[in-house]
């Protein structure tokens, strides 16, 4: 069997390789601004996301708060 696209795997992403892999055909500021409007919508995600020390302002996610975003957003 071929496949076509690779799994993904919970682990550590930079804010652009998310947000790239849920928004592929938009532009890198575009796709940041697309997945920050996603979590910051989600009431319930922020939550988790705020006990996990999220900040805004880190430019990477950990595997934790990976796989939070994955639990609410499904798979990119």
């Amino acid at each position: 069997m071929i496949k076509t696209a690779e799994e993904f795997k919970i682990r550590a992403y930079t804010k652009v390789e998310l947000a790239c892999l849920y928004n592929p055909h938009m532009t890198i500021p575009g796709a940041l601004r697309t997945l920050a409007r996603w979590i910051a919508g989600n009431s319930q995600l922020t939550a988790e996301l705020s006990v996990l020390e999220y900040n805004h302002r880190n430019r990477i996610y950990t595997p934790r708060q990976v796989k939070v975003i994955v639990d609410h957003l499904g798979e990119p």
